[in-house]
């Protein structure tokens, strides 16, 4: 009975997606594409001085990204710093410097990691005036990111790739706000709160008094989970009954998630005209969402261990509510894509099942991941597997239409490094640095030996693919970790844009190359198994040991 739930549960997800996908994926290529601008743009356009019909270098197009969230990075901090003066604060003093920078580089890094309680350290004008708008605009940064390398593939002999300026803006205009507008309106309606109602004193039918706070949680909601942003306006996340009342919102969620992600691959296919690839792309993105899902549920439904046996089932740390299947689906998409949204705590996983939203991330978030990084990081992934391709059975690397040189593999090879490099380096740092380790062990880590590992390993895990999500084990309101993770976050984030624009460029600068009967056909089941293969085995070859050293040897023991 519980396969048969869990069977179609997850078969309700597919097809809505399914039935989004074209749709969904045809308007955000006409966005990107269309020769008129709205009159709202036009003026947005004005007001900052931009040239809407000036095209961008790969360099101009980086500046912008980089301008645009230096400024966003700081405007965010100093609204945290201000946070006393500013209305609507609910008399919440000013996070600390470092906590500051912390949260102002995750939400500019689209990663949303909170080490704090947010109900009780921001208030309302901090949550909508800077959070918020920074869960828009960080995923209309990736977004453009995403079509600036589609471009790279789709031009011909062009120095440009576009203009950032636009792409951000209609990305914002077109996509996120009317869409986050009406899932807000949803969630509404499934009893999700949306007030300013500050905090609420009331008796506890035990006779105990408590603070309930209230806040614009919907609005926050819904485009934190439309742009696979992730974090949540209550420490609790997903499982808190005013963020996530019921089981519909629960799906809800977990569609808003997926939606964008999955429908890229069709947007791709459009750009390029030929439909077919974005098929192969959806195809690899599926397929390693669907393993992830199986895995983790066997797991969970096992309850391998000790506790778990002697309490009969896996529920330490999942709500009733949504018991260990409706916990398994959301645990799977939200860290499938960069969300990092949780409704249960993955700490509180079974050893090796909480190993699979780790893995998930260490993939790169790219089945499907975020709103526009999981497309591109899938598409730098198959320049990885059309070259090793060639060099196995001797074929032309050329992945749509363009020729893969030196130049393309290295940029692609880089990129790949980026997550493993910071992941690996940041670990190994917070337990060898003197005082920093001490403080780890001491303060931060709440179950000592393996499985403390594998907190601190989730949590660089988790800001160096821009996840947010924690094992919620581990304190990081320190010192080291607010500023270690935070600078993790931003270059997790951005030396891969810089990479990914850095392709787009070279490729947009080359002509189109006719396929022949030595390139290799990359629409089919067999360039999707060897695409699959290639990134399992990109993350498990260098992940491996370090998994030895926490989840595998916890789970193994």
């Amino acid at each position: 009975m519980a396969w048969l739930l869990a069977i179609l549960t997850f078969a309700t997800v597919a097809l809505i997606i399914a039935v989004i996908y074209r749709p969904l994926g045809d308007y955000l290529a006409w966005v990107y594409t269309s020769g008129k601008d709205w009159w709202i743009e036009r003026g947005l356009y004005r007001l900052i001085g931009v040239d809407l019909k000036a095209e961008q270098t790969w360099r101009a197009y980086l500046r912008g990204v980089l301008a645009f969230s230096v400024v966003g990075l700081l405007l965010l901090y100093a609204l945290q710093r201000l946070q006393p003066w500013l209305p609507y604060s609910l008399g919440l003093k000013a996070p600390s410097p470092d906590l500051a920078f912390n949260t102002a580089a995750s939400f500019v890094g689209n990663t949303n990691w909170q080490s704090y309680a947010p109900e009780t350290t921001l208030g309302y004008t901090v949550q909508f005036a800077g959070l918020a708008v920074q869960n828009f605009v960080s995923a209309a940064v990736g977004l453009a990111v995403a079509i600036a390398l589609v471009r790279g593939f789709s031009l011909r002999r062009s120095g440009t790739i576009g203009n950032f300026w636009v792409d951000l803006t209609r990305g914002a205009v077109r996509v996120l706000l009317p869409l986050a507008t009406l899932a807000a309106i949803v969630f509404m309606i499934g009893g999700v709160i949306q007030n300013f109602n500050g905090f609420s004193d009331v008796t506890t039918l035990a006779g105990g008094a408590q603070a309930i706070p209230g806040g614009p949680v919907a609005s926050q909601e819904a485009i934190k989970l439309l742009g696979t942003n992730g974090g949540g306006f209550f420490n609790a996340n997903s499982a808190h009954p005013f963020e996530n009342p019921t089981a519909l919102t629960n799906l809800f969620q977990m569609v808003l998630m997926l939606a964008i992600p999955f429908s890229l691959p069709r947007t791709l296919g459009k750009m390029i005209g030929d439909n077919r690839q974005g098929y192969a792309i959806l195809g690899v993105m599926a397929t390693l969402y669907t393993a992830s899902f199986v895995i983790l549920t066997i797991l969970e439904s096992a309850g391998l261990g000790a506790a778990p046996q002697l309490a009969g089932a896996a529920m330490e740390g999942k709500e009733q509510r949504f018991g260990i299947l409706g916990s398994t689906l959301f645990a799977t998409t939200s860290t499938a894509t960069s969300t990092g949204a949780v409704n249960s705590m993955h700490d509180s996983y079974t050893a090796l099942g909480g190993m699979m939203p780790m893995l998930n991330m260490m993939f790169g978030e790219v089945s499907p991941g975020g709103v526009g990084s999981g497309l591109y990081a899938m598409l730098i992934l198959a320049v990885i597997t059309v070259f090793i391709a060639g060099l196995l059975i001797g074929r032309t690397p050329e992945y749509l239409g363009k020729r893969l040189g030196p130049k393309e593999i290295k940029l692609a090879a880089l990129t790949i490094l980026v997550s493993p490099t910071l992941v690996l380096t940041g670990t190994a740092l917070s337990f060898a640095l003197p005082g920093v380790s001490e403080q780890l062990a001491k303060v931060s880590i709440l179950n000592p030996g393996i499985h403390g590992m594998s907190e601190a390993l989730y949590a660089f895990t988790s800001a160096a693919n821009n996840n947010g999500s924690a094992f919620a084990g581990l304190t990081a309101n320190t010192p080291w970790l607010n500023v270690a993770l935070g600078v993790t976050i931003l270059l997790g984030r951005f030396l891969p844009i810089v990479f990914a624009l850095a392709l787009a460029g070279s490729l947009a600068a080359q002509d189109r190359v006719p396929s022949t009967v030595g390139t290799l056909p990359t629409h089919g089941p067999l360039f999707v198994g060897l695409l699959t293969v290639v990134t399992v085995l990109v993350s498990a070859l260098t992940f491996f040991p370090v998994l030895a050293l926490g989840p595998l040897a916890e789970g193994l023991l």
